[in-house]
């Protein structure tokens, strides 16, 4: 006999049946994924950080998902033009680049820190037993910066300093991308710079501690450093955190499930989630295009500076 309640369960069987027949479509499109992440940190300690939610993205959408390390920012958005990687972790100028080159790509989700935010800040360091109090001592100086696509190692000092009436061309002596932000770090405490442009999200986290943490912080003969050994010169206003972000031309209901699997990354794998950060983030946060119009703003501004000069 057809109840009303065998009409329900009937209905709801038919839908899950045709979800997971329209998520098996997309499997035979895509049997695998690539997740493609700009070398924030040097390349050891990016894929140990990475690996994990890897593996947890694996899971959750039932196909492998294979982690690609880029040798540089430009990398990741290569990968995206071509289409082979599907996901991405972008800095916030390097997901600006893509967009103002072409790439077709959304922006899902961003880390939302212990501090309540889902932004952070450009900072020059110095050493703290150097002579360099503020960055009207550093003229003539040597900086290392970042990635040319990197936002805090690159874009935002180039844009907040020349505001301030410091060009980073023209007013240090010499200025070096290090390719990393823990390259950047690095370069000042052995010497090779006097001052790095880089990551900053709180006294307690930043690219800087998190050297520091894993026993890499040292001077050129060796010598174990730590956050006293440094200190901060400039701090910009805040920036947007660098988005995940997919192929725009992906089925929907892929990008829904891409999504969702990040919301629920520090419910259903906290270990994964928490690597991410080294715990210091709480939860991922959905964003939009929109929120990046300032950032692009910022990529223009500067391409206009350089070609100008």
């Amino acid at each position: 006999m057809l109840t009303r309640r065998s009409l329900i369960a009937a209905a709801a069987a038919l839908t899950l049946t045709a979800g997971a027949a329209h998520a098996q479509e997309w499997k035979k499109q895509y049997p695998e994924l690539t997740f493609a992440v700009i070398p924030a940190e040097n390349a050891s300690a990016t894929n140990d950080i990475y690996t994990p939610f890897a593996d947890y993205l694996s899971k959750e959408l039932g196909v492998p998902v294979k982690l690609r390390i880029a040798n540089d920012y430009a990398a990741v958005i290569e990968a995206q033009r071509t289409g082979s990687a599907q996901i991405a972790f972008y800095g916030p100028a390097s997901y600006a680049r893509a967009i103002l080159t072409g790439v077709k790509v959304e922006p899902l989700v961003v880390q939302r820190h212990n501090t309540g935010l889902t932004g952070y800040y450009s900072v020059v360091w110095v050493k703290a037993d150097s002579p360099y109090k503020t960055l009207a001592d550093l003229k003539g100086k040597t900086i290392a910066l970042v990635d040319p696509n990197s936002t805090s190692g690159n874009q935002a000092p180039r844009y907040f300093l020349n505001k301030e009436g410091y060009s980073v061309d023209s007013y240090f002596g010499k200025s070096v991308y290090a390719g990393s932000h823990d390259n950047a770090v690095l370069a000042v405490a052995q010497g090779t710079a006097d001052a790095a442009a880089n990551a900053w999200n709180s006294e307690t986290d930043s690219y800087l501690t998190r050297l520091a943490a894993r026993g890499l912080l040292k001077s050129a003969d060796g010598k174990p450093l730590n956050q006293a050994d440094f200190r901060i010169v400039y701090k910009s206003d805040l920036i947007p955190e660098g988005p995940f972000a997919v192929l725009a031309s992906l089925p929907e209901d892929l990008k829904k499930q891409i999504a969702q699997a990040f919301l629920d990354a520090p419910k259903k794998d906290k270990a994964a989630f928490d690597k991410l950060s080294g715990g210091k983030d709480i939860e991922f946060s959905p964003i939009t295009a929109k929120d990046y119009e300032g950032i692009i703003g910022m990529v223009k501004y500067n391409d206009d500076q350089r070609k100008r000069s």
